[in-house]
């Protein structure tokens, strides 16, 4: 199926044609990365604009954090974090494209009437939220769609498939159909790596990136300083970088449009060598 290489947001077409980088901004005291929480007005900032600088072109930011060791927030906690600093990073960066990283209806819709958010990142699928799907089509912002089996909390014990590949297919031709039913056409998709798979499912799932094009969406690969990379390498999240930057790579020619990270620099050039190796002459 042809590539969708565009998605509207707020009536200007993002190109896609090139893949993008997705800045992580976690709001959060307690995600498993700690050099990506920010939780006042002035770290935020700073951190945004850094990202921005080294060449982000979207921002998501992250009230909840997905830790499975992390309880689960209200939507009023997490509301009032928000309000705490979107604030101040839209009227310091009012060029810039936001994403919300939550799995409220309530918390998507806020973010988007209030500030300007323009794209809604649910790790659920609409799983913790039935108003999700139908909050986003009524809002006509784009949806990224991940797939995940019960909860941040629960989602380690969810990790059995009859057949891995074949079931995150089912799981998003169905709620592909689900929301192109409400009008939805601008979705993204997320493997979700690290969520309710094992470390070898991760891996098998990364082998099988190119075949996610079936679905015709721009894909969303997120493996930044995640557990399948220290755990299989005996390291921390904080010696993690060199091994994201070569996970990227592969997602990268595999078909992956935009990489969700914590260190903008790094993706940036790995997406610019990627085009250098697109555009050289073949060997001979």
């Amino acid at each position: 199926m042809e590539q969708t290489k565009t998605i509207n947001i707020r009536g200007e077409l993002l190109d896609l044609s090139q893949p993008l980088v997705m800045g992580i901004a976690n709001i959060t005291p307690d995600s498993f990365f700690d050099k990506s929480r920010k939780q006042s007005e002035i770290e935020a900032v700073e951190h945004v604009g850094k990202m921005i600088a080294q060449g982000a072109s979207i921002i998501d930011i992250g009230a909840q954090s997905s830790n499975p060791k992390s309880p689960l927030i209200s939507v009023e906690e997490e509301s009032e974090r928000l309000r705490k600093v979107l604030p101040t990073l839209t009227k310091e960066f009012p060029k810039a494209l936001f994403s919300i990283d939550t799995f409220y209806s309530q918390v998507a819709k806020m973010c988007v009437e209030e500030f300007g958010v323009g794209i809604v990142n649910d790790i659920s699928g609409g799983q913790m939220d039935e108003d999700m799907f139908g909050t986003v089509a009524q809002l006509k912002v784009p949806y990224i769609l991940m797939h995940m089996k019960g909860t941040p909390q629960t989602m380690t014990q969810e990790t059995h498939y009859k057949h891995l590949t074949q079931d995150i297919f089912f799981y998003f031709s169905k709620k592909i159909e689900t929301l192109k039913l409400l009008g939805l056409n601008d979705i993204l998709i997320d493997p979700g790596f690290g969520f309710s798979k094992t470390l070898n499912q991760n891996y098998e799932l990364m082998a099988q990136l190119r075949n996610f094009h079936i679905f015709g969406l721009p894909l969303l690969v997120g493996i930044s300083r995640k557990s399948m990379i220290y755990h299989f390498l005996e390291t921390t999240p904080q010696e993690s970088l060199n091994a994201t930057t070569a996970l990227n790579m592969y997602a990268l020619q595999h078909g992956a449009s935009i990489l969700r990270v914590h260190d903008v620099k790094e993706a940036v050039e790995t997406i610019k060598l990627f085009r250098k190796l697109q555009l050289s002459e073949p060997i001979t």
